[in-house]
This record gives structure tokens, sequence and C-alpha cells, in this order.
């Protein structure tokens, strides 16, 4: 198979047809939206439940991680598939770590396609960087897996079960904090962490292993690999075999249907255009009718539907905040010329692309007196370039990622045009950014910070921290965000209902509402735990299914 090559095969189950009404309409197969079906399988059997995924399949079972995918030249062919209507020419990198330290201002990763107008307004910093990934799976398929729970002022204070559904979260993204915590050089990275960082540190937010949603599988010829976690962990069987849940691949919604009643305005369903044609704009469309209907498009593409729906609550689009990232790469210094061999550990490196098990992933967390995260891990490869000859020792180049908590403001949005479109035919994005003194004052002190950790674990291998273009970090945030009260600062309820519209949620990301430094994944799940949990109350007593 070619890096050009089809997608999978459209599996047997998937069909031919879209339906003409269902319970539940989804919108969007990454992780939030995933977790509404798992959800709702569970809690709510007899619901019939469609989800619709703007992009391609691109593995099997759909929503896998491509890691998991063994052949390279398959992999490949998933990371560009994963790219949209403008995928990246043939010959550019599709390993995830390839050009890590890259300085590059619009800088693209493998799997994701940059924002080709309106990244940024004259006058603003703008989000050079912005990327989307339009593939069954979203973003899921392509991460580093890092699923840490937030702390300090990260955390929501709405929400007192905010524990509760963290630990959900992690059930359902398969969370584990010891699969890599044993590796060779893992105990030392963080022992040189810890020393250098944890004074001062409460116990809960010191040097640690990161919590991964990954987990070890031994095959029936005793062969270990790590199998990272995608949308499919989060479907898990009981959604697969769920008769009554369809997921529909290349298949856009365009509209969120709703109308107004005595009660108010409510949901009635979506329109959904069939992309497998490759028509793009002028391919034909199909509605159906629901009383639930879930965006979970991601933090750009699920108010766009919301205003091309008409749906505009004055906070939508707005709030929108990426984190700040500050990247530097070191040389483990003293390290054994031989730390282990992967296979001991559980991995097979014919099928696991790099060697992450030999210094493992470690967490510096999020506090309010420093307010960024930190994720140190292994490099397959220097970032930099080395000495001919130079050959490190498996392990011992390992990358330090900075994130910082952006300073929220209303001002940065995503805002949408009346007149133009994009590739889709969907209301043309305008995104409005700007960094604040604040921010620049967090990125400094995060550039020390980094310089520390740096310095305490080796030898760095460039004269300074590089800082990433705003929109690097794809954990974009708080442009759907959720409120206690509907005051104009929010779009969505405590279970990520949408203000005066009933029967319509958002998921994912944008959900999030606080100024957050750690990777968002795992809160963004637990909230969706939460909003499925309501749709299913609401189910079980809707007319339509007393008895069932």
């Amino acid at each position: 198979m070619s890096p050009t090559a089809p997608a999978p095969r459209r599996p047997d189950h998937l069909p031919d047809h879209l339906p003409d009404h269902v319970d539940v309409v989804i919108v969007g197969s990454g992780p939030a939206g995933a977790a509404y079906a798992r959800v709702l399988s569970e809690q709510a059997p007899h619901a019939t439940i469609v989800l619709f995924e703007a992009g391609p399949l691109i593995s099997d079972p759909p929503g896998a991680h491509v890691k998991n995918i063994a052949d390279p030249a398959a992999r490949a062919a998933a990371q560009r598939a994963s790219e949209g209507r403008r995928p990246a020419a043939a010959d550019t990198p599709t390993d995830t770590l390839d050009g890590y330290a890259d300085g590059a201002h619009r800088l693209v990763r493998p799997g994701t396609s940059l924002l080709p107008t309106g990244w940024r307004q004259p006058g603003e910093d703008g989000m050079p960087a912005a990327a989307v990934s339009t593939n069954v799976g979203g973003m899921a398929a392509h991460w580093t897996g890092a699923c840490p729970r937030p702390g300090d002022s990260e955390r929501i204070p709405f929400l007192p079960d905010l524990d509760d559904l963290l630990t959900e979260g992690e059930r359902l993204l398969g969370v584990s904090s010891t699969a890599l915590a044993g590796a060779p050089l893992a105990g030392e990275v963080r022992r040189r962490l810890a020393d250098a960082l944890d004074a001062g540190r409460a116990p809960g937010r010191r040097v640690q292993p990161m919590p991964l949603a990954v987990r070890r599988e031994t095959g029936p010829d005793g062969t270990g690999r790590l199998v990272w976690s995608g949308s499919d962990v989060v479907f898990g069987a009981v959604t697969r075999e769920n008769p009554r849940f369809t997921l529909v691949p290349e298949a856009l919604v365009t509209r969120v249907l709703t109308t107004d009643g005595p009660e108010g305005r409510r949901v009635t369903g979506v329109r959904v255009r069939d992309l497998s044609a490759g028509d793009g704009p002028d391919g034909p469309e199909h509605e159906v009718s629901a009383a639930h209907v879930v965006v979970a498009a991601d933090a750009l593409r699920t108010p766009q539907l919301l205003w091309a729906s008409g749906v505009r609550p004055p906070a939508l689009g707005r709030y929108l905040n990426d984190q700040p990232q500050v990247v530097f790469a070191v040389r483990l210094r003293d390290v054994p010329q031989s730390a282990g061999e992967p296979e001991t550990l559980g991995v097979d490196p014919r099928t696991t692309p790099g060697i992450t098990a030999q210094s493992g992933v470690s967490w510096v967390p999020f506090t309010d007196e420093h307010p960024f995260h930190g994720q140190v891990m292994q490099l397959d490869a220097s970032p930099v370039p080395l000495p001919a000859g130079d050959d490190p020792v498996p392990g011992s180049v390992v990358g330090l990622g900075w994130f910082c908590a952006k300073d929220v403001q209303a001002g940065d949005r995503v805002a949408f045009s009346e007149t133009e479109v994009d590739e889709n035919g969907m209301p043309a994005p305008r995104l409005h950014y700007t960094l604040t003194a604040r921010d620049h004052r967090t990125l400094e002190e995060a550039r020390a910070a980094v310089r520390r950790a740096a310095l305490a674990l080796g030898d760095p291998l460039d004269d300074e921290p590089l800082t990433f273009p705003n929109g690097a970090s794809l954990h974009y945030q708080g442009s759907v965000r959720m409120g206690a009260q509907d005051d104009g600062t929010s779009v969505c309820d405590r279970d990520s209902r949408v203000w005066g519209v009933a029967g319509l949620h958002v998921a994912g990301n944008g959900v999030i509402p606080t100024a957050t430094a750690c990777n968002p994944t795992l809160t963004s799940v637990a909230l969706a735990v939460a909003g499925a949990r309501s749709i299913a109350r609401a189910l079980q007593h809707s007319p339509a299914h007393a008895g069932a």
C-alpha cells in the first residue's frame, strides 16, 4: 500500500443510505462525540443514534490511532487521508515527531490541515498554525495520548462532580499512569526533574508519570506492543455492537434544524451532505429528524455549524484560546550505553513507531504559581543535526514541551462571514487572536522553567527554547464554553445544553470554560459524559420510549 493509497474499505456494517429519523444525531467522531455514543449505548440502549463524520474512514476498527497501524505505508496513507480537501504534498513527512522543533511560521503536523485563510486579522497576532483533522476519530487518531487531570484554576468551579466525571473519562479513554512509568530511563528523568522543580509544590502537583491513553497487549507469539487509544477505545464494543447505532463517514452536517413553538426554540434534526462521491459543496443533501443533536465537530467547526444554522448566542465563537507553547530538546547526560531492550517492556519495535518506552513520558503539572504544564517525552531522533557519527543512546534525546495557560478574553474569537464560504460551502472562519502582556510574561516564565528542566536533565541541543506559533498546540478551547448561568458569557449550561435551544448540545474542547495548560481531551470527554447522561435521562422520560 503506497502513502497515497485509499482509506480502508467501507465496512459492511456501515449504511448505504441515510436514515430519515433517529433519537439522537451526533456530529463529529472525536473522543467527545464517541463518548456521547458510548454513554447513550450503555444508558439508553433503546435509543436510535446516528453519528455523522465529515472525514473518511482511515482505520479498522473505526477511530483507531494511526500509531496502531503496523504497516508504515498504510499508516502514512491514513495520515494523509486525514488532511481534508487540502492534503500535504506526497513527499511531506507523515511521522508525527518529524520536525518536532520546526520553527516554521505556519507549522503543520501530519494528519492535519492548516486554515488556508482567515487565520490572522490586521493588527492582531492571529493563529498561523491553526489546523484541523478530518477523519473518523478526529485529532485522537494522531494525538500523544496525554490525559492529565486539571488542577488549581484549570478546574471548572461550578462542577462539584468534576472528579467523578474525570474518573469516568479515564475509563472511556483507557487511561493508565503505569504503562510507561517503568521504562528504563523514565525513573531517572523524573528524579532529575523533581530535584529541579518540585520544591514548594503540593503533593499531587509534583513531577510524576504522565497519565496516558495507552495499554500493553501481547500477541499470540508472545510479542508485546503498545496500543494507543483513539475514538475506537471510547466507542468500545458496546457501541460497535449496538444495533441502534450507525456511523456514517464522509457525511457533512450543513445545518442544525430548529423550530419555534409555544415553549421556545428546539431542535428538530439536521441537514447532511453526502461527500462520499467527492462532489464537495455540490453533493446531495438529506434531512434527518431527531429529538436531540450533539455538535462535537471541534472548537472551530462546532461554532461554524451553529452560526450557519442561525444559532448565535452572544458568546458563540468567543473566548477562543490556544495554549502558547515553548519547546526544547535535550540529550540526557550520564546514561548507560544500553538502557534495556524495548522488547523486554512489551514493545515490538517492528510495529510500534519509535521507541517511546525507553524514557517514557513525564509530567510537570500546572499550578497557579507556575501557570504552565510540562510534557517530557522521548524523541525518535534528534530534532537538530548532530555531528557526523554521533549516535545517541536510544531514549537519551528527549523533548520538553511547556504549555501555557492563555489570558482568556472575549475578543479572542472565531467569527464567520455572512458572504464568503470555505471549501465545503460553509461560512468562512475569521480568527481574531492576540497575546496579552500577561501572556508574554507567562511565556517568558515558561522559557526560564524549560531551561531549568533541560539543564537538570542534560545538555540542550540548541541555544534557546523555541516558541511555537499560535495554534501549534492544537488544544483550542472556549469557543462554545459552558457556564453556570445564561449571562451572555457562555454558550451552554453545565450539561452542555445550548442556552435557548432545547435538545441541542455541544461537545469537545471548545466547551471548556477555564484557562488551562494541561492537555484538554480528558476534560472534554468528562464533560461529554455529563451531557450524554442528561440526554439518556431525557430519553428515559420521553413518551416515545415509555416502557421501552
